[in-house]
């Protein structure tokens, strides 16, 4: 039988938390020294370098990084103006996969939807050889509830507009700032579709070319976007442990993603995310074995689709995980947290509320999704608990080139720490068997 853990009081654990400076460190260092991470690059490759080497100073275990293959994009020249009625220069970003113009640019009449429901609708003539505009109404919102739905303007539009045949789209970007910055994101075509140059403008542009239109005049719009698919790229995760007592007990696996955009030095997406969890981890480690192993990943290549999560789960669903957790919503204050759990994990919720409550966070309706990269552990009958963090100034930042360390408020970040330490002191030394005999191995 193993021994019994050292006990983890997660109250005085929380409490000491508010006074981390281990997170910053890592957020700090992250940007500064790496920068920009783009999936597949250089910068990401040494940024996982980086990760294995902070991750064992600060006395991590196992140690190491699990590649994968993605497809490589960079981002080329981007430039659009309106040519009339009203001359002027327009502030844009391409795409994640968008096209290519040809290298001279593209010129053509703009047609403009209000949502992608009014450019699906819309006949083949309206929308053939034009550059398409699609606005959306997204507003701020705590739980960031507006960027599920109206994130389907980046996602799909671009795809609808080509086999409309378009031969270019511009979106309102996924911002709820009023800054002549863009905010860039993935988008993808569908099988067989022929991407075009897709592109997003800053909310002050869209507001200027959606004025135009206002005055009833046909607006001509001239693009110079020319980002290139590069071929097999190498991405990877990196992985540390915090051995526990326990083996049988389950793993409780946490983290957020190493890569970002290109435009900023992704501090709030994703450094905060990676340095709360890690700094969490470190403080359950330094107070003694958990008895349950704590796994903290840093995903690769999270921002162009999940490809991170996706290979790490296709690695490890072998082993049993008791809890999954992500931190990949910025660096604000946690205000509410959720959990989805089995019916013998049920136990942990008064405990969590209990530790979590003198933070000023709340329960919430049972609704846990564990994010993009642990999301499909949840799905798999693994139990999820999330810690949300306040979005009402991240898609001001979110994916733009303001993505910097000045963004992120240090006590707020002491504040995720001291959540996630709680949480981990739950759930890391649950007396409960978490994982169940369904779950043990997980499917296909």
């Amino acid at each position: 039988m193993a021994a019994a853990p050292p006990p983890h009081d997660p109250a005085k654990l929380r409490d000491a938390a508010l006074k981390d400076d281990v997170a910053w460190n890592i957020t700090e260092g992250l940007t500064t020294e790496i920068g920009q991470r783009q999936a597949g690059s250089p910068s990401e490759a040494k940024a996982r370098e980086w990760a294995v080497a902070k991750l064992k100073s600060l006395g991590f275990k196992n140690v190491h990084i699990e590649t994968f293959d993605i497809p490589g994009w960079e981002r080329g020249e981007e430039r659009g103006e309106v040519v009339a009625p009203f001359p002027q220069k327009l502030a844009l970003a391409a795409l994640g996969n968008s096209g290519a113009t040809p290298p001279e640019g593209v010129q053509a009449e703009l047609v403009a939807f209000g949502s992608v429901a009014e450019l699906q609708a819309a006949p083949l003539e309206q929308v053939r050889g034009k550059i398409v505009y699609v606005g959306h109404a997204m507003r701020a919102a705590q739980d960031g509830s507006s960027y599920g739905y109206f994130g389907s303007v980046r996602r799909s539009a671009p795809s609808i507009a080509s086999q409309k045949g378009a031969v270019a789209i511009v979106i309102r970007g996924l911002g709820t700032d009023s800054h002549r910055v863009p905010h860039t994101g993935v988008t993808n075509f569908d099988e067989g579709v022929k991407p075009i140059a897709a592109a997003a403008l800053s909310n002050p542009d869209a507001d200027q070319i959606e004025r135009i239109l206002e005055r009833g005049k046909p607006i001509m719009l001239r693009l110079v976007i020319t980002p290139r698919m590069t071929g097999t790229r190498e991405s990877g995760n990196v992985i540390a442990e915090v051995p526990g007592t326990d083996p049988k007990a389950g793993i409780v696996a946490i983290g957020g993603h190493l890569d970002s955009w290109d435009l900023g030095t992704g501090a709030i997406d994703d450094a905060s995310g990676v340095a709360i969890t890690a700094a969490a981890a470190k403080r359950i480690m330094d107070a003694g074995r958990p008895r349950r192993t704590i796994r903290v990943i840093w995903f690769g290549s999270e921002e162009i689709g999940g490809n991170g999560g996706a290979a790490y789960f296709a690695a490890h669903k072998a082993e049993p995980h008791a809890s999954v957790s992500e931190s990949d919503f910025g660096a604000d204050r946690v205000w509410r947290f959720e959990t989805k759990l089995n019916p013998a994990s049920a136990p942990l919720v008064a405990r969590l509320e209990q530790a979590l409550a003198p933070l000023g966070i709340s329960k919430g309706s049972g609704n846990a999704s564990a994010g993009a990269d642990l999301g499909p552990w949840v799905r798999a009958g693994s139990n999820g608990i999330d810690l949300d963090q306040s979005g009402l100034r991240y898609f001001d930042i979110h994916h733009t080139a303001d993505d910097t360390l000045d963004k992120i408020d240090r006590d707020q970040l002491a504040q995720n720490v001291a959540a996630w330490t709680a949480m981990l002191a739950v759930v890391a030394n649950a007396p409960e068997t978490l994982v169940q005999p369904s779950n043990l191995t997980l499917p296909k």
